[in-house]
């Protein structure tokens, strides 16, 4: 076997296997927002659609569209791997940057910052049947008071 054969044979199989990782992800698919279900603080901004999908490479496309306060509507994608390392957002104008961390099969951490500030901290947890999640964040209003939204999505 050649030096380039055996290279190109390295990166097919490290491909496949970021292909099959990716594929076997809880967080895949979109989700659509139960607001029955969910608790929001006063003028929160609601995700109703959240579609994960892949991107080139190893990389994880996010998108999000949703209504803010007003109930003017709100779209926002954002790049990046499930990895803690803030990856940015684009068309969010409350954060510059996202960061999402595995933290097991079914559960990632995720850190919202606007320029160096954290604006959010939050939890996205997928039900073991894969049918739905719960996410929870916690922000600071204007105030700089603690809020919480619990928001319910289901598997499309």
């Amino acid at each position: 076997m050649t030096k380039n054969h055996t290279k190109l044979v390295a990166a097919a199989l490290w491909l496949t296997a970021a292909a099959a990782a990716f594929a076997g992800s809880a967080h895949m698919g979109t989700w659509k927002l139960d607001e029955s279900k969910s608790t929001f603080a006063p003028g929160a901004t609601k995700n109703q659609t959240v579609t994960y999908a892949e991107a080139e490479g190893d990389m994880i496309k996010l998108t999000v569209e949703g209504t803010d306060k007003d109930g003017k509507a709100v779209n926002w994608t954002w790049t990046g791997k499930f990895d803690g390392k803030q990856y940015k957002a684009e068309g969010n104008p409350i954060i510059d940057t996202v960061g999402y961390k595995a933290t097991n099969d079914h559960t990632n951490a995720a850190k919202g910052m606007k320029g160096d500030k954290v604006v959010f901290t939050g939890t996205i947890k997928v039900a073991k049947d894969g049918k739905s999640r719960m996410v929870t964040t916690t922000l600071k209003d204007a105030s700089g008071k603690k809020q919480t939204d619990k928001a319910y999505y289901d598997k499309q």
